[in-house]
């Protein structure tokens, strides 16, 4: 791996030197970043992903979403329509994309739109719907032709940019002084049980970024959700044996929650936002009926779930016990209370600003 590494780093300086200057063009103002009159909350990383975007969506919308008429605009990443959507009860995984189709699931009082160019996605939005209040950009953080008023920063604690390299090397997607372009960190997939002397040494270790706050957020696994009817009809919540499906980038912290509640895990790793065949499935399925086990079950999650809808797939495992593991956020001490005073803050601020631009305009 180390070898590797050294073969690939001067294509990674090369990579590196493309993206400081794309980023110094939009510094210097010769590539344009619009900023609206309106509140945007962007939420991204510098990685090439596995930090947990969709889940501190869903947290964000979670917390707005009672006071105010929240929208969520993505690219909708691997979809195959074009141009902008608007997730609706009939939409699919290849109409929006996965990520988007499962914050609809979950949130379908907001708006989830999708438009491969965020300006003219938030642009649209504005038009359309102009009660809106807020829209959250999904994945905005290289996207910097739109300017969002709040730019949140994800890094996962396993992997802290700080600890990682550029790509090809690494799965960093620019140069790491790129995070201080961030209003806010989140340090995310912590320990729940979360030792101060660990806190302090990121910390220090951050501090020649110039980043104005830093949270810590770790990750809450719901009860497991049936995904074929077999599994509405049992309980397989104590399963001896477990085969984990994935197509997400970063499916370690599941897996090892999961080894704590079986004997035997069974890893099916594919890569991120990965569509699954027919044929794949049939060889798990295979696999599933060949393991000898008391009892077994297969669990997905929330992310992949949305592309084992699919017709052709729900009729595979329709007769298997399938779960998904619902996951959500939440913050360490005064880090909760501290973020969402953040959130609050920028909201009322923004609305202010908006209120006083119109005014002008009258």
């Amino acid at each position: 791996m180390i070898i590797i590494r050294i073969l690939l780093f001067p294509i990674s300086l090369l990579y590196g030197f493309i993206t400081w200057l794309r980023n110094k063009l939009f510094d210097w103002r010769i590539l344009p970043s619009k900023a609206f009159d309106h509140p945007l909350i962007g939420v991204g990383n510098l990685s090439t992903g596995g930090t947990g975007k969709t889940p501190h969506v869903e947290y964000l919308v979670t917390l707005l979403k009672k006071s105010y008429k929240v929208a969520v605009l993505s690219r909708g990443y691997k979809r195959r329509s074009k141009g902008f959507q608007v997730a609706s009860k009939q939409s699919t995984v290849r109409q929006i994309g996965d990520e988007p189709l499962q914050i609809y699931l979950k949130h379908p009082e907001a708006l989830v739109a999708v438009h491969a160019n965020r300006r003219k996605g938030v642009q649209k939005i504005l038009n359309d719907y102009p009660k809106n209040e807020v829209i959250l950009l999904d994945d905005v953080f290289q996207h910097r032709y739109v300017k969002p008023g709040l730019n949140i920063l994800l890094t996962d604690y396993h992997k802290i940019f700080t600890k990682n390299y550029l790509l090809p090397t690494g799965n960093l997607r620019e140069f790491r002084g790129g995070a201080s372009r961030a209003d806010a960190l989140v340090i995310t997939k912590t320990p729940s049980v979360f030792s101060p002397l660990d806190r302090k040494l990121i910390l220090k270790d951050l501090a020649k970024y110039d980043i104005g706050k830093i949270f810590f957020s770790y990750i809450k696994y719901g009860e497991w959700v049936p995904l074929s009817p077999i599994a509405r009809e049992r309980n397989m919540q104590n399963a001896k044996t477990i085969f984990l499906v994935t197509g997400i980038a970063n499916p370690t912290p599941l897996g090892e929650y999961l080894k704590r509640l079986c004997l035997d895990l069974k890893i099916f790793k594919y890569p991120d936002h990965h569509q699954f065949t027919e044929k794949e499935i049939a060889s798990l399925i295979e696999q599933y009926h060949e393991t000898y086990s008391g009892s077994k079950a297969i669990i997905t999650t929330e992310k992949d779930s949305m592309r084992l809808r699919k017709p052709e797939l729900s009729r595979l495992i329709e007769n298997l016990p399938v779960y998904y593991v619902p996951i959500e956020v939440d913050f360490h001490q005064k880090d909760k209370e501290e973020f969402n005073q953040m959130v609050h803050d920028y909201m009322n601020e923004a609305r202010k600003s908006t209120k006083a631009q119109n005014k002008k305009k009258k």
